[in-house]
């Protein structure tokens, strides 16, 4: 790692389909082997599920999903004298986008279902209702910052 200049993040294109910068990161989450027209699919496929399902636009959905996600809170590792510290350290708004994909395609990936759009759609409408494993993960970590507290002056 450099330690002359902190490398610039570079953001994928919007989507071409829903023109959605949220949705290029989704399926930038979901390539394997970079197949990228499979992850496409797989997206499509899952918001064309989403949109039978809930007779609402799937973006909409999706947005309120990962605002749902989203942690506010979390804790880090900080060695402090010989022992480490559980820090709850605030997220910033990108990590938070980023750590709500990772949860909901994680979660998705668990799900029992015939294909991934199918999982995918579902654990989307989950989140996007306020439960499901990914809501549980969000509170989960919310608990852990909260159970350190204590800690918060060792924040860097």
């Amino acid at each position: 790692m450099s330690r002359r200049n902190i490398s610039k993040k570079r953001f994928p294109e919007a989507d071409s389909t829903y023109n959605s910068y949220l949705v290029s990161l989704l399926i930038q989450r979901i390539l394997k082997s970079g197949k990228k027209t499979v992850a496409e699919n797989i997206v499509n496929a899952a918001f064309e599920i989403i949109k039978a399902k809930t007779k609402e636009d799937p973006l909409v959905v999706f947005e309120k999903a990962i605002k749902n996600a989203s942690p506010v809170v979390e804790v880090k590792a900080r060695r402090i004298g010989g022992s480490t510290y559980q820090v709850p350290v605030e997220v910033s708004a990108f990590r938070a986008t980023n750590l709500s994909l990772r949860w909901i395609i994680q979660y998705s990936r668990q799900r029992v279902g015939r294909t991934m759009a199918i999982k995918l759609a579902s654990e989307i409408i989950d989140t996007s209702n306020d439960i499901g494993h990914t809501i549980k993960k969000k509170e989960e970590t919310h608990r852990m910052a909260e159970a350190n507290k204590a800690f918060a002056h060792f924040r860097y």
